[in-house]
């Protein structure tokens, strides 16, 4: 059967497409609803919300926006190839909460005080009157924008897939591609924070409740655990099979990485800014403890046990999995259909949301850390709205471009964000950091990530070349912080 064939008395891809169309409608509404709920203009109204999210919607939007399309189609595609040693896949989110818990108790207050619109505002407070100060926050803010550049580039190919399987067709990938990222510049630019907020809370609802049915699903077709175990097994026995040395580095390698990038998310830190509250901020990172459980274990077990469901799922992308798997799902009968739908919605919702949140952290990078924005000036915001579109339209080609895989995009990210680690935690915890050690470790970790990336060297060993350049990074960061004050104290004397 073909996506759009009539299962049950209903038509899939017709089906999907009404859903889709009122999905469409209902983020044009909270646009508008958010719209008219904003006090003014300035910066911290539209890119923070006010500063005034509270910990359940607070806890939704960081959870919608870490669980993106990369989690959604780039995780199961991933396990589908590795088989069971991916289900490590949960410790990498895991990760993710216990560095958010060395960085939030001492960002956030400095956070509150200085009024911060953006990372680079953290930087500038930071290193004040430090020499190499201002390179040092030009340079992160470049390498942010560059890396949400990438994420949105993901959440664009993804939302094409999605929007080409839920339809069955109707609506080709490049439609997809162009039409979802025009509704996400109006809304994201018509509501602000607050739009991009209130849409992640009803997303990061359908998102869980979709995927729980969905492994039930998968969980009764298979025969359970052991069921999926057996049919895994049977199609391709090395997918079963005690993950070797080497797969066991990179496990360690991809949970720093992972871990560490993952935390220094303009979208993410902006969040933290945005909180209500120390009380609200704390609960939201309680809840998110649970949701690798909720979400990055369920599309792991999809990937595995699509192995021995979807006969080797010849002609199929690796990023295509998970519609696979919904589409087989949704032919099942009238009420699987529907609830395929359902969370095909969730799907897209968790993708648009990672794509608006880009979006608006990109804008504010752009408008304030990189072109110098006033924090209190309506012409800030005017600015990032303006330059988020320009960039949201140069990116649209190349999401039209579909060789290079998800997991690929998630990796190349977090080795360029990763470099931005010493300048937060670093800086953080340890008070001798200087601004210009710190920009030479940098540049020293990026130079080998990205030297060893054009050169066609993603690992070594099985470690991540940018995890190496981030132990450069440091190395050089505190090397030379520490010289640099004793030629300091010298001249003193």
């Amino acid at each position: 059967m073909t996506p759009g064939s009539e299962t049950g008395g209903l038509d899939f891809g017709s089906v999907g497409t009404v859903a889709l169309i009122l999905y469409a409608v209902v983020l044009i509404a909270v646009a508008e609803i958010a719209r008219r709920a904003r006090r003014d203009a300035s910066p911290a109204d539209h890119f923070l919300a006010g500063r005034d999210l509270g910990a359940f919607v607070l806890f939704l939007t960081l959870y919608a926006t870490a669980y993106s399309g990369n989690s959604l189609l780039g995780y199961p595609g991933r396990a589908y190839q590795s088989g069971f040693a991916f289900i490590m896949a949960t410790g990498f989110m895991m990760s993710i909460v216990v560095v958010f818990h060395a960085l939030v108790p001492k960002l956030r207050p400095a956070a509150r005080r200085g009024g911060y619109i953006t990372p680079g505002d953290w930087i500038r407070d930071r290193f004040e009157g430090q020499p190499g100060a201002r390179a040092l926050r030009l340079s992160v803010g470049a390498l942010m924008s560059v890396a949400l550049l990438n994420f949105l580039l993901a959440q664009l190919k993804a939302m094409g897939l999605v929007t080409s399987h839920i339809t069955g067709g109707a609506i080709p990938f490049w439609v997809g591609v162009v039409g979802l990222a025009a509704l996400i510049l109006f809304y994201e630019t018509r509501g602000g924070m607050r739009a991009v907020a209130w849409t992640d809370a009803a997303q990061g609802v359908l998102m869980v409740l979709g995927l729980a049915a969905l492994l039930g699903w998968i969980l009764d077709e298979a025969g359970g655990l052991a069921g999926i175990t057996e049919s895994v097994a049977a199609v391709r026995p090395a997918a079963v099979a005690v993950p070797a040395a080497h797969t066991n580095v990179n496990w360690f390698s991809t949970i720093v990485l992972l871990g560490l990038a993952s935390v220094v998310y303009p979208q993410a830190i902006q969040r933290i800014y945005a909180a209500r509250d120390a009380r609200a901020l704390r609960r939201s990172l309680a809840l998110m403890s649970f949701m690798p459980l909720a979400t990055t274990l369920i599309v792991t077990l999809i990937g595995i046990a699509a192995i021995g469901q979807v006969d080797s799922l010849a002609g199929v992308r690796s990023d295509e999995v998970m519609p696979e798997m919904l589409v087989r799902w949704g032919q099942a009968g009238t009420l699987e259909s529907l609830l395929a739908v359902l969370v095909f919605l969730a799907a897209l919702a968790a993708i648009m949301s990672t794509a608006d949140s880009c979006l608006l952290s990109l804008g504010s990078l752009l408008a304030r850390d990189l072109l110098g924005g006033a924090s209190a000036a309506e012409r800030t915001t005017r600015w990032g709205k303006q330059a988020a579109a320009v960039f949201l339209l140069a990116m649209i080609p190349l999401a039209l471009f579909e060789e290079i895989t998800l997991w690929r995009l998630i990796e190349l990210k977090l080795e360029l964000l990763v470099q931005c680690v010493p300048a937060f935690l670093l800086a953080l915890h340890w008070p001798r950091l200087r601004a210009r050690g710190t920009l030479l470790g940098l540049w020293v970790g990026l130079a080998w990530g990205v030297g060893f990336t054009l050169a066609g060297v993603p690992q070594i060993e099985g470690v991540h070349v940018g995890v190496i350049g981030l132990g450069l990074n440091g190395a050089v960061a505190v090397g030379a912080s520490i010289l640099e004050t004793r030629g300091g104290a010298l001249a003193r004397a």
